[in-house]
């Protein structure tokens, strides 16, 4: 192993330490769902993505929840940390590709963007068959009792479709832009020290 692919993967498991403490500084949106919450892990996973490239952004992902599963455990049986590897690598790797391809400021900005789409599409699934099914045959629940959780913070949201429109959409509409905004500010500034770290 040469010194420059060390240090590439080095850097990887460095930007998935950060990401794996980045996701206790969160907060919750109650507005928008009673249970999910917002944090900037994605943030790493994307700069990190930018430098090393689609295998480095997703070795990113995997350090972040190999280390949570390691340290914190699973308070979900797996189901969270599936639907975090399966909405980051969602996020992330068509930004990466894109930009790949791209490599300039709007290749930047579009391939964040194309990100953010692919895993709010994602997220609508997950949510639908992985996590809320989870929750119902975990406590007993029913769909019924998912949505008036919702509906408790959001009267808009009556029913399943409503849920999806006006809950799961824009809460991770909203995340993803942030993030994105947050990587398209920072990354050049941070990329020019660590490419150096690491040729």
């Amino acid at each position: 192993m040469n010194k420059t692919r060390l240090r590439r993967m080095t850097m990887a498991a460095v930007m998935g330490a950060i990401a794996f403490v980045l996701i206790f500084i969160n907060f919750g949106v109650p507005f928008l769902s009673p249970v999910a919450e917002f944090d900037l892990s994605a943030l790493p996973e994307l700069i990190g993505g930018f430098i090393l490239g689609p295998v480095g952004a997703a070795m990113i992902v995997v350090v972040k929840i190999g280390l949570k599963l390691a340290i914190q455990g699973s308070e979900s049986m797996l189901t969270g940390e599936l639907q975090n590897l399966i909405l980051s690598l969602a996020y992330v790797l068509p930004a990466v590709l894109y930009y790949r391809r791209h490599r300039t400021k709007k290749g930047a900005a579009v391939g964040l963007a194309i990100g953010a789409v692919v895993s709010v599409i994602v997220a609508i699934f997950t949510n639908l068959y992985l996590i809320f099914p989870f929750y119902i045959k975990l406590y007993g629940m029913n769909w019924d009792g998912i949505v008036a959780m919702f509906s408790a913070v959001n009267p808009w949201i009556r029913d399943i479709p409503t849920m999806v429109v006006f809950s799961v959409i824009p809460f991770n509409l909203i995340s993803r832009t942030i993030t994105a905004v947050l990587a398209f500010v920072t990354y050049k500034r941070i990329s020019v020290p660590l490419k150096k770290l690491i040729q």
